[in-house]
């Protein structure tokens, strides 16, 4: 059952005046289109505390302690792909029963949401060394010289394979961590393979490699 509207205190202290100036519960109600049970209920709860404002509500007490908190966040920031469940038992051998519910409350309160894990060309570190490299060596050119670069590539598809969907707890500025990709490989399957590019004059045509593709 969803949570129902709360009145203004306008309407609170609207429904009190018109209850001292001799009005009965339905009369009020329809004057200002509430249920006669709502205006009893505010008119009895101004008799008893004299006030009309909403006290702060208590809330059910948190089922995980702030220790085991703790532990659980530094599991999903190490472990990204830790499954609900995973933490679930974690919390049940330490003598904490709770269900994943309460498990994903507990992460969304602090920031993380359970995403899918983008996929990524895997990168040795000879890749990133000479990608990094090449970026500072050319960092300086001035905007003009990039008219006359061409930039290409080819990616080989594949038609068969297993293309399921992962998810990890994350926040949204951390979705391109290594810890939350999954490399990828090209490799498995019938495949074509597509060759393209794109310069400062706008992207080219795609074409498709018949064979083995060479540089030429």
């Amino acid at each position: 059952m969803g949570k129902t509207k709360e009145l203004s205190k306008d309407t609170r202290d609207k429904i009190v005046d018109l209850h001292k100036a001799g009005m009965g519960y339905r009369t009020i109600g329809k004057q200002l289109g509430e249920k006669a049970t709502t205006v009893g209920a505010i008119i009895r709860k101004w008799k008893k505390l004299k006030m009309t404002v909403s006290l702060p509500r208590t809330g059910a007490l948190c089922k995980i302690s702030p220790r085991g908190v703790s532990v659980i966040l530094r599991k999903v920031r190490d472990q990204p792909r830790t499954t609900r469940e995973d933490l679930v038992n974690d919390l049940k051998r330490a003598g904490t029963t709770v269900s994943t519910v309460t498990i994903s409350n507990t992460l969304r309160r602090h920031g993380l949401k359970s995403c899918s894990v983008h996929k990524v060309p895997l990168l040795k570190p000879a890749h990133v060394q000479a990608r990094l490299k090449f970026a500072k060596d050319h960092l300086d050119d001035p905007e003009e010289a990039w008219d006359k670069v061409m930039w290409s590539d080819e990616t080989k598809i594949e038609l068969f394979g297993i293309n399921s969907t992962r998810r990890d707890w994350r926040e949204k500025k951390d979705e391109y961590n290594p810890k939350n990709t999954i490399p990828t490989m090209k490799h498995g399957g019938g495949n074509i393979m597509l060759w393209g590019c794109f310069s400062a004059k706008g992207t080219g045509l795609l074409h498709r490699i018949e064979g083995r593709m060479d540089g030429a």
